[in-house]
């Protein structure tokens, strides 16, 4: 039977039976942290705090994300962040799919990483991840060369100076091809700023998925 988007009860494009067990499986263990979370008025905003907690994408955004780099080809791509791997899995079978390439990952906790590297291993999809543990506005710096897709996923909070989300686009637009594709999760205003801003070289539009969700591609 072809795997199931659960979001809206529709076949997904990702048909791999193995790979949407685990993903069935994750998403049936997702659940909310008690206090809250970090935007939902909890005293902490460590993302150490939520080492066994998964703030992951939406199975809607996985099934674009998976569609779109079949649609480009893509074969080297980045994540922040990666949390226990729900989006990685979906970049990962996308390359996979496409003939091979790596998806670059990263992970600030110890712990999420270790988390996501057994899920990529159970769906057998570990060997195509570069799974980077530390900060990604380090981990990040060097991509080693042109990507084809980014995902900015990663700590919605700010200290009052720009988000993580704008800090580490700054970083990783110049490693973008041509053509790239970046979505983004959270609709950080300061993050809106930039990517809409047509002198940074991109073009971008607003989906309906968890939310929001900004698309956008890499015009020059």
């Amino acid at each position: 039977m072809p795997a199931q988007n659960s979001t809206q009860n529709s076949p997904s494009p990702l048909q791999d039976p193995k790979i949407a067990a685990v993903l069935d499986r994750l998403r049936a263990e997702r659940r909310r942290p008690a206090n809250g979370g970090p935007r939902g008025g909890a005293d902490t905003r460590d993302p150490y705090a939520y080492a066994d907690i998964g703030f992951s994408i939406h199975a809607d955004q996985g099934d674009l994300i998976y569609l779109l780099c079949r649609a480009i080809s893509a074969t080297r791509v980045v994540e922040f962040a990666t949390s226990v791997g729900v989006s990685t899995i979906y970049f990962a079978a996308a390359v996979r799919d496409n003939g091979g390439g790596t998806v670059i990952g990263s992970e600030i906790v110890p712990e999420k990483a270790a988390t996501a590297q057994r899920n990529l291993a159970e769906a057998e999809l570990d060997k195509y991840v570069d799974l980077r543990v530390g900060d990604a506005r380090e981990t990040l710096r060097d991509l080693g060369g042109p990507v084809d897709f980014a995902l900015i996923d990663g700590w919605p909070i700010s200290d009052g100076g720009p988000t993580l989300a704008r800090q580490v686009m700054e970083l990783i637009a110049p490693q973008l091809r041509t053509g790239a594709f970046v979505m983004n999760d959270n609709a950080e205003p300061d993050y809106l700023d930039y990517i809409r801003d047509p002198a940074n070289g991109f073009r971008s539009v607003t989906l309906p998925l968890k939310g929001s969700t900004e698309l956008s591609v890499k015009v020059s």
